[in-house]
């Protein structure tokens, strides 16, 4: 890619940025957009719906950005939760490390590379010159500058192993202080009193409950509290969604103010079907449906999952009990920590072992054929960041490419579209293909569906990109690993441009226009809207999508990283994405997300684990470039480093990360220490006796959307 083309495509996205910054600041005010942008604030009451529009208001609706960045660190963890906070901490980790990167990269590296030969630049006509002669491939080979190179590779891996050592430490610290901050109350994450259990054994003569009675009774007297069977209420949940659906059109036809409007088609989206009076058919409707939630829920007792969740009276006992094999049989009494009640995931309780473990082998295959079938979106991409290859695909095609601004376009903008737009339809798959791996628990899907993007987009965005063409065919030398160093300080160099108009495009307009101006659903609302289906929605106020969050901008991290020697043009750019994320985040933390589950940080783990990978990445190709670059010396003294780079993360994980995957024992019992003193703790105990009950189990109404309906049923079962 030539610089014209690099020039175009910011060009581009920066006017895009600035349409939808005016769009969103002027919308996010008005009271008929409020839902849609601020719909957390709106869902605690704290906006004020004002119908009023004046010029001072519309020049004052930029201070958003203001009110975004003033929140500090504590306030952000008691509105959003820890995981928020650690969220934030990857744009503030980033921003440390490529801040320093920048100030190397630009002020020292750059120069050297552009005063270089070995590309032969001509500076009269600068604008029509490779990106490459920014990078390291425009040094002589053989230069004493590569030593400055060198230097920098060395000094860089220090000062980001000293920021991933001290944000360890300090989400470690946050972790623990947040632990013995929290109150027990079973809505919140530390209900450490609970564990669940599977694989019940089937006793005769016993159901699971009395079984699991008669087991924890007999075995723990002192401690054991209490337990909750979970029962197979699939059918049942059915129907209450479809009794939810049908109530919450019941209340938007009652609330319409003409009669006239009560008349409708009563099939698909109202087009087909007999004419009906619509108050009347939802109103009977409801009545059968309540019917059969009433003969399933009469049913429902007999149907016990072999599967428990078990209270105890302190948190140690139930941490001790949950870590320990409780039968003979590896297989049987299977416990684990319970997660917060409203963070369960009821689905995949009926599973039992055998099946879960075919499950996680049928998702690794299914992780396969994801991501080769995603190197067809990949070479198409590639296609069109080389034209003379699209000339030979689509001959046709070749006068319209001819054109200076048409060539620009599509090398500088167009690939890094496609791309996105094909890698936005991966964190759905992995979510799906998570859900049936066997979790209990809505954060440990989205933890394993966040690992599993972060590896797919590594490896299609970034090496099926730089290892397209020849290169991606020559299997012979993953078979010689020492070769492979070689092979990607020829392919990485090469493919810059394309990731520097990556991070424009996936960077900058996505974050803007998906994220802060939800362009996507904003068009789908729309869409419903004129299809006539928006009708009787409730406020929905979203969570945090941190499965495809997080691997976006550990993405963005690996690329600065690695090309730090070897392109640091890229790193203004990826700065410009930092501060961007940064304020964004928070106003979206702040205003549009609730948080609906808590992991206490475990996220962060896998931002040390993916940082590590890319300084180690770094260094297999800075050994391949001084390979090379006919700098033998520097490329044998690079060696170490990687070496070094793993024994400090080995360190680190066996500083760190028990305390990630579980807290110790001092901490919980000083937490239960503290909490007998606390004069509502036998009410908590009452409390969760009942928190783990299937929501589909809790009776509530839907009276109050018709007269008739006088038994309580229903309600509460979609809160």
């Amino acid at each position: 890619m030539i610089l014209s083309a690099l020039l175009t495509s910011v060009g581009i996205n920066v006017a895009l940025c600035l349409i939808f910054f005016i769009l969103y600041s002027v919308l996010r005010n008005r009271p008929s957009y409020a839902d849609f942008y601020i719909p957390r604030l709106v869902a605690e009451g704290k906006f004020q719906r004002e119908d009023e529009f004046s010029v001072g208001k519309l020049l004052s609706s930029v201070k958003w950005v203001k009110r975004a960045w003033q929140p500090s660190e504590d306030e952000l963890l008691a509105n959003s939760g820890l995981d928020a906070v650690v969220f934030m901490r990857i744009f503030t980790f980033g921003l440390r490390v490529f801040r320093f990167a920048g100030i190397v990269g630009i002020c020292v590296l750059l120069p050297f590379n552009y005063m270089g030969n070995q590309l032969n630049i001509d500076f009269t006509d600068l604008p029509n010159k490779s990106l490459e002669s920014f990078s390291i491939s425009n040094v002589d080979d053989g230069s004493n500058r590569l030593w400055i190179h060198f230097a920098a590779v060395y000094i860089f891996t220090a000062v980001v192993c000293y920021l991933l050592y001290y944000e360890y430490d300090y989400i470690a610290s946050k972790r623990i202080a947040y632990f013995y901050s929290s109150k027990p109350r079973p809505g919140q994450f530390t209900v450490l009193f609970t564990f669940l259990v599977r694989s019940i054994p089937a006793t005769s003569g016993r159901s699971f409950s009395e079984s699991v009675e008669s087991f924890f009774s007999e075995y723990y007297p002192s401690t054991y509290l209490s337990h909750s069977v979970v029962r197979r209420t699939s059918k049942l949940k059915g129907l209450m969604n479809e009794a939810d659906k049908v109530y919450k059109r019941l209340v938007h036809v009652k609330s319409k103010k003409h009669p006239q409007q009560r008349f409708k088609r009563a099939g698909f989206m109202g087009l087909f079907g007999r004419k009906v009076d619509l108050l009347d058919h939802y109103e009977k409707k409801l009545e059968d449906v309540e019917g059969n939630v009433r003969t399933e829920r009469a049913s429902i007792s007999g149907k016990e999952v072999p599967a428990a969740f078990v209270s105890f009276k302190s948190r140690f006992s139930a941490a001790v009990v949950s870590h320990v094999q409780q039968g003979v049989k590896p297989t049987e009494w299977l416990t684990e920590p319970a997660p917060d009640p409203q963070d369960v995931y009821w689905p995949f309780f009926s599973a039992s072992f055998i099946k879960r473990w075919f499950c996680n082998i049928a998702v690794i295959f299914a992780c396969i054929f994801v991501t080769v079938l995603f190197l067809v979106p990949v070479l198409l991409v590639q296609g069109l960041t080389h034209l003379d290859q699209l000339e030979v695909w689509l001959p046709f095609l070749r006068g319209i490419l001819n054109l200076k601004i048409v060539s620009q376009v599509i090398t500088g903008y167009f690939p890094s579209l496609i791309l996105e737009m094909f890698l936005s339809l991966v964190p759905p798959v992995m979510i799906v293909l998570s859900s049936i791996q066997g979790y209990i628990a809505l954060s440990q899907i989205e933890k394993s569906a966040c690992i599993k993007v972060l590896w797919f987009t590594i490896w299609n965005i970034f090496f099926a990109n730089v290892l397209s063409g020849s290169a991606l065919y020559r299997v012979d030398v993953f078979l010689e690993p020492k070769r492979i160093p070689e092979l990607l300080a020829v392919a990485v160099p090469g493919q810059a441009s394309f990731f520097i108009a990556y991070v424009v495009t996936s960077g900058w307009t996505k974050t803007f226009s998906s994220e802060l101006f939800r362009l996507k659903r904003l068009f789908w609302s729309f869409l419903k809207g004129t299809l006539c289906w928006k009708s009787d929605e409730e406020l929905e106020v979203p969570s945090n999508p941190y499965h495809s969050e997080i691997p976006r901008i550990l993405f963005f991290s690996l690329l600065g990283i690695t090309y730090f020697f070897l392109a640091p043009l890229i790193l203004p750019f990826l700065l410009v994405y930092y501060c961007l994320g940064y304020v964004i985040y928070r106003n979206q933390l702040l205003n549009v997300y609730a948080p609906k589950f808590e992991t206490g940080g475990k996220f962060w783990p896998v931002v040390h684990d993916a940082t590590i990978f890319s300084l180690i990445l770094m260094h297999v190709i800075a050994i391949g470039i001084f390979g090379l670059k006919k700098v033998p010396l520097a490329s044998s003294l690079t060696i170490p480093l990687p070496i070094l780079t793993l024994i400090f993360n080995s360190y680190c994980r066996r500083r760190f990360l028990p305390s990630f995957k579980s807290y110790p024992a001092e901490c919980l019992i000083n937490k239960d220490r503290f909490d007998q003193s606390d004069p509502s703790i036998s009410s908590f105990y009452d409390e969760l006796a009942t928190a783990y009950r299937d929501p589909a189990m809790k009776s509530g109404r839907y009276s109050e959307a018709r007269e008739s309906s006088s038994s309580p049923l229903l309600y509460g079962a979609h809160r």
